[in-house]
């Protein structure tokens, strides 16, 4: 309910099989919101994470940035654990 009502393409148009590796950092800052209220996180805390797991190309005109997922979901799970 939080999220604005422009989805990303990728969230609608992936394979949704939850095994993703990477996502765009749009896709990944529309559901800021949502996986802070989750995790009990604020929203400036998971933003700065994803800043942090957000890999950029080796050539800037050659690709997109993306964030690893994986990663991005392991240093959420390590702030729950501290």
């Amino acid at each position: 309910p939080q999220a604005s009502r422009e989805v990303p393409v990728e969230l609608v148009t992936a394979s949704a099989s939850g095994l993703d590796y990477s996502l765009t950092p749009a896709a990944v800052a529309w559901q800021i919101p949502r996986v802070a209220a989750a995790r009990q996180l604020s929203v400036e805390q998971v933003s700065q994470l994803v800043a942090e797991h957000t890999q950029k190309p080796l050539v800037s005109f050659i690709g997109m940035p993306v964030v690893n997922i994986v990663e991005l979901n392991l240093a959420l799970d390590a702030l729950r654990k501290n």
